[in-house]
């Protein structure tokens, strides 16, 4: 995936299709603008009162009974401050919480459709993408565009709004005062400039930075057994601090940038309040300025610059969540699915599989399989065996459309798999793989996968039937036992068996099952041949082994070699041809014998 995006805060296009995912949510986005207008104008009252306050009311009384009639007077627009500022706090707090509502809910919604394409992504996209990058994107990058809406967009127009109240009442007031004021203005638009371009460079930084640090994270943990069996720590380690130096540098820069201009921000604010001070004291004692306006524009000022302060932080928090969503529009825009124009039902299918000159390659024409060509009736059990790399697995991922071949065809009951809707096609046939992968969950979650059409019941029959009902009862808990992430609580076998009943209880047409038999002790092999032998009764089956002892009773055998078909009988006459698959057996059964 591609790092380089463009990180315009004001990328209008970009802007314009986030803002659609606002529409369920139109009447929470009226309430936060109008809110946040509310707001804007309520904030020069407060001044303008004061101001009010001071010019009528902050002088030396005559008498007692004027004296008695300003503090009334002063109490009662005191009042009135509390209660604004007490009204203020409160639509603060609502369109804070708003606003954050409505962030939230359109990163649901992005959630979700980004999961959802996901999903629907074919094998080859992950096969070239980290998934901590993706994780990065599902998670983080979509946390990001949550504050375009609860700190960006309607925050900014808020502070602008905010800033041109400000200004139209200072130049009500007194527009000499709104100069001296403004004297230091085109400084602070220079300097926000320079950091909104400098501190750009930095998130987008962050972000890849962020996408690296996950994806090595993620990677690594899955596969820290790897590492310490082969003492890799140390390594490790080191290759880790280099990304997270790199990851901190990136957020030094940023923060770096921050610690460079808030500091020039309250500089410009205090040389503006001396020179007003220094201009607006004069004027007063002069009587060319009323006290109450020098006061006015004293309280004004720290709440003038403040929102052009924060403008500048604004607009970042805006550009970080366009770098975000730029980033995760990728993945959604991207076009790595599997082409599902299907109309045909596989649920029904016989099992009939047919290969007519089959061409396949990974990546360009770096050819996997070279014009594979056979034909499986329904209920028949062929096996795969060939060295590794020989094609045997690209054969069953080009059956459920895992991936997609290049040239040729592939026929189920005489109907092109293209033909079949892809849901139904994969439902009907049945995999068992090498590397089974349990999620984290109970034994029984992990069979049916949360399909409410299977019952518990069947669950324990295909388990009976297959002969890990025994095994599964002796666990703490039986069908209720967590077998923690990726099935680490089990052992090889164990995992084997439930992949095993998980296919049975599918009831498919077709089953594949992949290396089964590899990697386990005698003892579950001989469940794990019993219950292949249930499994493939009554059902087309593809079965690849490099064991050949397990694929005997197959009623033919394949020989596959550099992506072809170079053999092909059953057992015996496999042995009596003297050829490839004679030489795998008889160095198979020497080894077997020093063992």
């Amino acid at each position: 995936m591609s790092s380089g995006v463009s990180g315009k805060a004001f990328d209008f296009s970009l802007l314009k299709r986030v803002f659609r995912y606002v529409k369920p949510y139109r009447g929470l986005f009226t309430a936060a603008v109008v809110l946040t207008i509310v707001l804007s104008a309520m904030s020069i009252v407060r001044p303008l009162i004061i101001r009010y306050v001071v010019d009528h009311y902050i002088r030396t009384p005559a008498d007692a009974a004027e004296k008695s009639q300003l503090i009334s007077d002063i109490t009662f627009y005191s009042a009135i401050l509390i209660g604004l500022l007490i009204a203020e706090a409160f639509m603060q707090f609502f369109n804070a919480y708003v606003t954050s509502l409505i962030g939230q809910s359109i990163v649901k919604d992005l959630r979700k459709q980004v999961h959802k394409k996901v999903l629907s992504f074919r094998s080859k996209y992950f096969d070239n993408t980290p998934i901590g990058t993706l994780v990065t994107r599902v998670i983080s990058d979509l946390e990001a565009i949550s504050d375009v809406f609860s700190q960006g967009f309607i925050v900014i127009a808020g502070d602008l709004l905010t800033i041109i109240v400000f200004l139209v009442a200072m130049l009500t007031v007194n527009w000499k005062l709104t100069l001296i004021v403004l004297t230091t203005i085109p400084v602070m638009f220079i300097a926000t400039w320079i950091f909104k371009n400098a501190i750009k460079s930095a998130f987008t930084d962050v972000r890849n930075q962020v996408a690296k640090l996950n994806a090595f994270v993620q990677e690594h943990i899955t596969g820290m057994k790897i590492v310490q069996v082969f003492s890799r720590e140390k390594v490790e380690m080191e290759r880790f601090q280099d990304i997270n130096k790199k990851h901190r540098d990136a957020n030094i820069r940023s923060v770096w940038h921050y610690s460079v201009f808030f500091p020039v921000v309250e500089i410009l604010s205090s040389v503006s309040l001396g020179l007003l001070i220094w201009f607006g004291g004069r004027q007063v004692y002069q009587f060319d300025v009323k006290a109450g306006d020098l006061v006015f524009f004293i309280l004004l000022i720290s709440m003038f610059f403040r929102p052009i302060r924060m403008l500048a932080d604004r607009i970042n928090t805006l550009q970080m969540g366009m770098v975000a969503s730029e980033r995760v529009f990728k993945v959604l825009d991207t076009v790595e699915i599997i082409d599902d124009k299907g109309t045909l039902d596989a649920t029904q299918i016989n099992g009939s599989i047919e290969f007519r000159d089959v061409h396949f390659a990974y990546n360009n024409e770096d050819w996997v399989l070279r014009g594979i060509s056979m034909q499986v009736k329904p209920g028949e059990t062929i096996a795969l065996v060939g060295a590794t790399g020989s094609g045997k697995t690209s054969v069953i991922n080009l059956i459920n459309r895992n991936y997609e071949y290049n040239t040729g065809e592939i026929l189920i009951d005489g109907h092109n798999v293209r033909e079949y809707g892809v849901a139904s096609l994969r439902s009907s046939i049945g995999v068992v793989l090498q590397d089974v992968f349990l999620f984290s969950g109970s034994i029984l979650d992990n069979i049916t996968l949360m399909n409410p059409e299977i019952s518990k019941e069947n669950v324990v029959a295909a388990a009976k039937a297959v002969g890990a009902h025994d095994f599964i009862m002796a666990l703490p808990g039986g069908y209720d036992y967590n077998v923690m992430e990726r099935g680490s609580m089990l052992s090889v076998g164990q995992r084997q068996l439930i992949a095993f009943i998980r296919a049975y209880v599918y009831n498919p047409r077709v089953l594949v099952l992949d290396e089964a038999t590899s990697s386990i002790d005698t003892e579950s092999e001989i469940l794990i041949q019993r219950a292949t032998e249930t499994l493939t009764k009554g059902r087309t089956s593809i079965v690849i082994a490099h064991r050949l002892a397990t694929i005997q009773k197959a009623d033919r055998i394949l020989v596959m070699d550099h992506g072809q078909i170079i053999e092909s009988g059953s057992h015996q006459e496999l042995l009596q041809q003297n050829g490839q698959y004679r030489k795998l057996y008889e160095l198979q059964f020497k080894q077997e014998e020093v063992a």
